[in-house]
């Protein structure tokens, strides 16, 4: 993962479609978030949520400006980079958890797309945690100007009160929540894998030796 996300950092084109795909899944989970609330029984964690994820969007997109040249204006497919896998990574990620956590709780309507939040956005948080700092710690051995250091801090806090709760929903959320994992896995590896690929194929060509 360093290796890629050093080459992106590297190519000034390629960060700024690097950090509009970070801005696009920010941008889609707090809609997800947003989605979930229920119309009264809305609690000031989910609001808080919602409203930072939405702010990591934007300020994700500000950081692009610190780059050279024109930013990407939307979200279109020409873009970001893995565009087809970054658009599908959540949505699959939330189909395949409620189709789990409805087979094994019985979970329907309502009481599923609140579990289906909890879980979801607990796997994401987890994953933040992870690729954030390494991202970070590229930045900082680059001597980049853009800096992601305000994240990787509330992302932290919204692991722990994600995993607080879990703790609620239910006693054994930590087994369901390593079997979830794994499925995260393997989208996060299938979409990584995607945007390596672009990153490798967008490389310009070197000339060969004579």
């Amino acid at each position: 993962m360093r290796e890629i996300l050093t080459k992106i950092v590297q190519r000034s084109e390629l960060h700024k479609k690097w950090l509009n795909t970070l801005s696009f899944l920010e941008n889609a989970g707090a809609r997800k978030i947003s989605a979930c609330e229920e119309p009264e029984l809305v609690d000031i964690t989910q609001l808080k949520h919602a409203a930072e994820e939405h702010r990591h969007a934007y300020y994700l997109k500000k950081q692009i400006q610190k780059l050279d040249g024109p930013a990407p204006r939307h979200y279109g497919l020409s873009e970001l980079l893995a565009p087809i896998h970054t658009r599908q990574y959540l949505h699959k990620l939330d189909i395949q958890c409620a189709r789990y956590l409805k087979a094994q709780f019985g979970f329907e309507g309502r009481k599923l797309k609140y579990a289906a939040y909890l879980y979801v956005t607990y796997l994401i948080e987890v994953r933040a945690d992870e690729l954030y700092p390494a991202y970070q710690d590229v930045l900082t051995g680059q001597q980049s100007k853009v800096t992601v250091k305000s994240i990787i801090l509330e992302e932290e806090g919204h692991l722990k009160e994600m995993t607080s709760m879990l703790e609620i929903l239910h006693p054994d959320w930590q087994m369901h929540a390593s079997h979830l994992q794994r499925i995260e896995e393997t989208l996060f590896n299938n979409w990584f894998e995607e945007i390596a690929k672009n990153v490798l194929r967008s490389e310009p060509l070197r000339a060969e030796l004579a």
